[in-house]
């Protein structure tokens, strides 16, 4: 991700780059992946006994935290396809969240999903016409954004709901009255079954029984439909040629239009479509998480959606990999923080050994000795406390987001003209 305001690249000769090659990991090694992740952490879980690493109550709460970042990292991800960097998620989350709140006490919650879309798709819009029309640096315009959605849902909080029937109904200047829930699905029978097999803690078949009982009970209706979005995106622009030109407009936009693409207008859609997820994202927070919007309720999850976005190497199977693991760590500190947290040490332990035995392997002595140092002062670190205070517990997710992203970055590979100023007819 850039925000270096270059001119878009000349026409180069056609040939097989990103837009035409598949997407991302074969779902064999997705699958591996996961499947030796789940394995570790059902090592530690017996080792430390700590049962809450892969409880259904651990999964269920890692499931909604991630959605909201899946979501603004699955807007940034259509934005940055098609060459718009998106700072200003986070700003589209806050309006999400206020139009969510706004409508949803007066009316229909479904209508307040409706209308934090609409608001988060306005949020985009003005990012579009900043960056793509006048050509202003997205950085600058995705901060202004962040700042005029903050301060603009902190003024209409304080008109709509410090006075008259909101009060009454429970409203406040930083806070809406209460809305009616949109409904959670659970898999009768299923549900039941998968609690009992985890009560039992048995190696491996407790942990999936845990995992997969946080998956069928207690879902709601909007993580479904996040669900289907992420599929769906992925469809759309890896299997459709709307996708495909959109995709193009993120690589070389100089040369899709002098195939005849309309750059402006997948800019502007993608952006929209940007705007509107993250909207989803906000308007979940106010209508699932809380029930009502609250000031500073995003938490800066839209740079976090941006981070797992940059974790996925702008992909949406990667992009759900990386917000389930923010989810996951951000959950810790609702479920027996300090001792999870504590166990979860004993695993990183692992993975820094693992990571200085690999890097020696590449003959990449210092980055191995480096590993290897950490390793032994994170086990000493273990081996020495029963719990993690709770002040790390609290920075656990975004200790996560900055170790991540330090591991992964030497495979990113982001779009071609990400940033990049392009002026129409630049083509012709």
């Amino acid at each position: 991700m850039t925000a270096t305001m270059t001119d878009a690249p000349p026409p180069a000769a056609p040939k097989a780059d990103d837009a035409a090659q598949p997407s991302g990991r074969s779902l064999a090694r997705i699958l591996m992946i996961v499947g030796g992740a789940l394995l570790l952490v059902a090592v530690v879980r017996v080792i430390t006994g700590a049962d809450q690493l892969t409880s259904e109550g651990q999964v269920s709460a890692a499931l909604g935290l991630a959605v909201p970042i899946g979501l603004a990292g699955l807007a940034g991800l259509w934005s940055e396809r098609a060459g718009v960097v998106n700072i200003g998620l986070e700003g589209m989350m806050i309006l999400g969240t206020f139009g969510a709140g706004w409508i949803g006490w007066q009316s229909s919650p479904w209508l307040g999903l409706l209308c934090g879309i609409g608001f988060g798709v306005l949020g985009g819009l003005v990012h579009a016409v900043a960056t793509v029309t006048f050509g202003v640096d997205h950085i600058v315009s995705g901060v202004a954004i962040n700042l005029l959605a903050l301060g603009a849902t902190q003024y209409l909080a304080k008109l709509f709901f410090a006075e008259g029937p909101a009060v009454e109904a429970g409203g406040n200047p930083k806070q809406s009255p209460p809305a009616e829930s949109l409904g959670d699905v659970t898999v009768p029978g299923l549900s039941d079954a998968l609690h009992s097999v985890e009560q039992h803690h048995w190696f491996l078949i407790s942990d999936i029984a845990g995992i997969l009982g946080g998956i069928v009970t207690d879902v709601s209706v909007v993580t479904i439909l996040a669900v289907l979005l992420f599929v769906g995106s992925w469809w759309v622009l890896w299997r459709t040629s709307f996708g495909l030109r959109l995709r193009s407009c993120g690589e070389n936009p100089v040369a899709a239009e002098s195939l005849g693409v309309n750059v402006y207008q997948y800019k502007y859609a993608a952006v929209a479509i940007s705007g509107g997820l993250a909207g989803l994202g906000g308007a979940f927070l106010a209508l699932v998480t809380s029930h009502t919007y609250l000031e500073g309720q995003t938490g800066g999850r839209g740079y976090i959606g941006l981070a797992a976005m940059i974790f996925g190497n702008w992909r949406p199977g990667g992009l759900a990999m990386g917000a389930g693991l923010f989810g996951y760590s951000d959950a810790l500190q609702l479920r027996n923080g300090g001792v999870t947290v504590h166990a979860l040490l004993l695993l990183l332990v692992v993975l820094l050994a693992a990571l200085a035995g690999w890097k020696l392997y590449r003959k990449a002595f210092w980055q191995g000795g480096l590993s290897a140092v950490m390793a032994v002062l994170v086990l000493a670190w273990y081996l020495f406390t029963d719990e993690v205070p709770s002040d790390f517990v609290g920075a656990t997710p975004y200790v996560v987001t900055l170790l991540v992203l330090s591991l992964s970055a030497q495979r990113l590979r982001m779009p071609k003209a990400d940033g990049m100023r392009y002026r129409k007819g630049q083509g012709k």
